[in-house]
């Protein structure tokens, strides 16, 4: 699906990416992790075609997209930035979300009803109002007009660069949701965020970056107890892990709060039983 090879690049100031090989499967959801600087955000715009490498291939679907335009990427690879404020760019929620499906289906008349149809679609899953000005809304809902927007073109690949920052409990749920759903539904994901709860809970294999070089690649559970690679990239565990980690031998298998449920309800069991 995406494929980094020997990749570096840097902005004519040091390199910011050094050397990165490695390859994003189809139907994978991936955490992208490091701490501020590392190179999360220049990597993943690598990925989409909107940076070319200094150095190394980076390739979609096979294809090295130093020889494909961004807008040829763009139709198999949705790019949600941090900031949606970035991406939003008409009068009101329709027609910011038929804006981008005119550059995927084309602005003739034979694809309307189908980009109608895709943009209702839309409008439904976000519970959005067609008829607002995205900048009056919230920071929460330009997040997911902005998504909204990415989401009707139907990529196959969709990255992600911190979906859930500024957004509340309620808002971050919301979109994870569409998110995680996507995912079940075969949509590969790259996901960049700085909420360690989120990449537990969602993601399935992490990579790690630190001062433009990959660290680790591992399936997110093991991650999560991976102190000495947290530690050098300078991240914390979610609590339940942490907890794990403090408690020591016996709790490598406890991972989230129903794990830990059941292996305190063992315990009791076998205390249970040799009082008796």
């Amino acid at each position: 699906m995406l494929q980094f090879e020997q990749v570096s690049f840097n902005y004519g100031t040091g390199s910011t990416i050094q050397e990165v090989s490695v390859a994003i499967r189809p139907g994978e959801f991936v955490a992208l992790l490091g701490e501020n600087g590392a190179g999360k955000s220049t990597l993943c715009r690598l990925g989409n075609g909107l940076l070319k490498p200094s150095s190394g291939t980076v390739r979609i679907q096979g294809q090295d997209t130093k020889t494909i335009k961004t807008s040829v990427a763009a139709r198999s690879v949705g790019y949600l930035f941090q900031n949606p404020d970035r991406q939003l760019c008409q009068n009101t929620v329709r027609e910011e979300i038929l804006f981008g499906l005119d550059y995927a289906l084309g602005d003739t008349a034979d694809r309307a009803a189908e980009k109608e149809r895709r943009c209702a679609e839309m409008l439904a899953l976000f519970s959005l109002d067609g008829s607002r000005a995205p900048f009056g809304m919230s920071r929460g809902e330009r997040q997911q007009v902005a998504l909204a927007s990415v989401l009707a073109r139907k990529p196959s690949l969709l990255i992600l660069d911190e979906p859930t920052t500024g957004l509340d409990y309620r808002e971050c749920m919301t979109i994870m949701g569409i998110i995680a759903r996507l995912h079940q539904e075969g949509t590969t994901i790259l996901m960049i965020s700085h909420d360690m709860e989120v990449v537990a809970d969602f993601a399935e294999r992490g990579l790690v970056l630190s001062k433009g070089r990959l660290i680790g690649d591992e399936p997110i559970k093991q991650m999560m107890k991976n102190k000495a690679l947290l530690d050098k990239a300078s991240l914390l565990p979610p609590q339940i892990p942490a907890l794990a980690l403090a408690l020591g031998p016996g709790f490598e298998a406890v991972h989230t709060v129903e794990d830990l449920y059941a292996l305190t309800e063992q315990l009791k069991g076998a205390s249970h039983d040799r009082s008796a």
